[in-house]
């Protein structure tokens, strides 16, 4: 009888976690900025019908970085979780906060007792009156959460646009400034992304009910320009 080859927990685990990580690394990345009139989401993306960010609910925003395919099931997964607790109780009590618990807990399971990882990072977002109350969850490819303040940047590169964030950052910033900051530093030392190179939404704090709209086409022209 022959044995099984042994490898210890550990290095599964890191090899899994190095797996996810590089092939996450491949795509383009997405920052999200708490500004003045909502909360931004700015993601390097030239395709016109491949999205990265979606409303999830009424105040809630979905983005992401990866594998497409990966994260569009788990956005859908999302919105249909939303749309059942807010037809069965309430419309207030669909929160960002329980549906990154929900990813976190899909996600962990998955890189813990599948053989392949998902290759993702995810972001949930809730605006609210004023923009110390938003909520920003940056969720993982193993599970982990992290409640981010202000701003949150995902992807390979996330790092080094965090810290140019942390450097320019203004919360009390117009749309056109916080645009204008996620472009560059999307840009990193190759300067400034193009409109034709970004994907562009907002959860826009002064809408009523539905929040989240696309800034596209002239409108995308102008902020930018």
């Amino acid at each position: 009888m022959t044995m099984p080859f042994y490898v210890s927990p550990e290095q599964v685990m890191k090899d899994r976690a190095e797996y996810a990580r590089k092939n996450i690394a491949r795509g383009r990345d997405l920052v999200a900025l708490c500004c003045a009139p909502g909360i931004l989401l700015v993601a390097d993306n030239p395709s016109k019908t491949l999205s990265k960010t979606s409303e999830i609910y009424d105040k809630i925003a979905f983005a992401a970085v990866g594998k497409y395919n990966e994260f569009q099931m788990l956005k859908v997964a999302g919105i249909r979780s939303a749309d059942m607790k807010g037809f069965s109780y309430s419309r207030e009590d669909v929160s960002a906060r329980e549906i990154a618990n929900a990813y976190a807990q899909t996600l962990g399971q998955v890189f813990t007792h599948e053989m392949k990882p998902y290759e993702v990072e995810l972001l949930v977002c809730e605006v609210a009156e004023s923009v110390d109350k938003d909520e920003l969850y940056h969720i993982f490819y193993d599970g982990v959460v992290m409640d981010e303040q202000d701003f949150s940047a995902i992807g390979g590169n996330s790092e080094s646009i965090t810290e140019a964030l942390k450097a320019e950052y203004d919360a009390q910033a117009d749309l056109a400034t916080c645009l204008k900051l996620g472009a560059k530093v999307l840009g990193g030392s190759k300067g400034a992304l193009e409109p034709s190179q970004l994907e562009v939404a907002i959860l826009d704090r002064t809408r009523p009910r539905r929040r989240f709209r696309r800034i596209r086409n002239s409108e995308l022209d102008s902020l930018l320009s």
